[in-house]
Parts: structure tokens; C-alpha cells; sequence
């Protein structure tokens, strides 16, 4: 077995309608529980030593869904931007939002701001919030800003790579996720950092997000601490 260094999980945290389906309540009320498990998750992840965290909250996609719903989380979204943060600003972790931003209300986005702002020097982990993204979108936009920059004399066609690629990216200056978890027992990306996980080991669980715990995280990390990792080699 090879030695796993595991710098980076991505979460894709789904399952927040079903849990609040099984127990009669309305969707929203899954979305609340499954933010407040986002503040423990970043917590249990600074905790075993884990520098990154990429948690998948809204994607381009969401936007399709009914409009109480979406109002509904948007607010969800206030509130936690004006208060429950606190606790992880204070644990020295830096707060950081990829995403569409021109879709999201002007109210909304100058919290994210003024949160990435006020943690952009904690260290101890980054806890990246994708919000309002699509993969897809990303990609696109990093390569019309290639094209803007060989247009413009900066680079040349021959010497894009694989390199200044991903620093167009949203996920720039940070390494590529080792682990990803999906919860809720489907298996597929759904549009999640197609690119940074074209080498990443993937976990599937049927644990709805709203029920996910520590344990189940330090569980999923030893499974991962048994894989050999050959980053695509023969």
C-alpha cells in the first residue's frame, strides 16, 4: 500500500429533502438541519488534520427547483452568512465561495464577501462553499479567459497547460481533491469538479446528509488510508 497524504475531501451533500420527507417535515426544514451539519463536518475535518474542504451547497441546477424552496434557502443562507459562521471564523478557518455570483441577490453576495474578508488570513483549514455552481459554467469561463488572454498577446496557444488552466479555475491555488463523499446513496457527480477529480478517490454512502457524523467521516478516511493511489499511472 502506498502512503495516502489526504489534503482535500469534497463533499456532495445530498439527501436534506428525503430526511425531512421520512419524518413529515417540510423540505426546508432538511436544509436547515444539513447546514448545521456543514459547521460540524468543517469542524471534525480541521479536527483529523484535513487542510481543504469543498462542500457542494447549491448548484446552477438548483435554480430549477420551486421557488419557496429556493426563497427558503436563500434566507437559510442570509442567516448563516450574518451569524452562524461565527463559530468556524473564530476556530481559525477561512471561508471561501465558488460559484456563479451574478445569479445570487446583491444582498447575498456582499455577506459572502464581507465573510471571505474577514477569514482570509485563519489557516488552519479552508472550507470552500460551492454556491450558485456548475462545473461545466466553470470550465467554459476558464477557457473564454484562455482565449481572452491569447487574444490579447499574454499567452500563446502552445503554451496553455494543464497548469495555468486550473489557475483559471474557481479553485485556484488550491490542490485537487483526494476524497470524495457523496451521501444519500446516489452515485454521480452531478456536474461537481469535473476537472479537480479526475484523480480523486471516490466514496458512496447511503447516509442522508442531515445524519452524517464524525464517525462516519474518520470511518470513510480509513477506508480511504487502504486505497493505493496511482493518479492515473499504469
Amino acid at each position: 500500500m502506498t502512503e495516502n497524504n489526504l489534503q482535500h475531501i469534497a463533499i456532495i451533500m445530498d439527501g436534506n429533502g428525503r430526511w425531512a420527507a421520512k419524518r413529515g417535515l417540510p423540505r426546508n426544514a432538511g436544509h436547515q438541519k444539513g447546514a448545521e451539519v456543514i459547521i460540524e463536518t468543517a469542524k471534525a475535518v480541521k479536527e483529523l488534520g484535513v487542510k481543504y474542504l469543498t462542500v457542494y451547497a447549491f448548484s446552477t441546477e438548483n435554480w430549477k427547483r420551486s421557488k419557496q424552496e429556493v426563497d427558503g434557502l436563500m434566507n437559510l443562507l442570509r442567516q448563516y452568512l450574518d451569524k452562524n459562521f461565527e463559530e468556524l471564523e473564530k476556530n481559525d478557518v477561512r471561508i471561501r465561495f465558488i460559484g456563479e455570483r451574478n445569479m445570487l441577490a446583491a444582498d447575498i453576495v456582499a455577506k459572502m464577501e464581507n465573510l471571505e474578508r474577514r477569514t482570509i488570513s485563519n489557516q488552519s483549514l479552508v472550507l470552500q462553499i460551492a454556491l450558485s455552481y456548475g462545473s461545466r459554467q466553470e470550465i467554459i469561463n476558464a477557457v473564454k479567459e484562455a482565449a481572452q488572454k491569447v487574444k490579447e498577446g499574454e499567452l500563446t496557444v502552445e503554451g496553455i497547460d494543464e497548469k495555468n488552466f486550473s489557475q483559471m479555475l474557481y479553485t485556484a491555488d488550491v490542490p485537487d481533491p483526494d476524497l470524495l463523499i457523496r451521501t444519500s446513496g446516489e452515485q454521480r457527480l452531478s456536474n461537481y469538479l469535473l476537472w479537480q477529480l479526475a484523480y480523486t478517490e471516490l466514496f458512496f454512502t447511503d447516509t442522508l446528509w442531515p445524519d452524517f457524523s464524525k464517525e462516519e467521516l474518520k470511518s470513510i478516511i480509513e477506508n480511504y488510508k487502504t486505497r493505493e493511489r496511482r493518479y492515473g499511472k499504469a
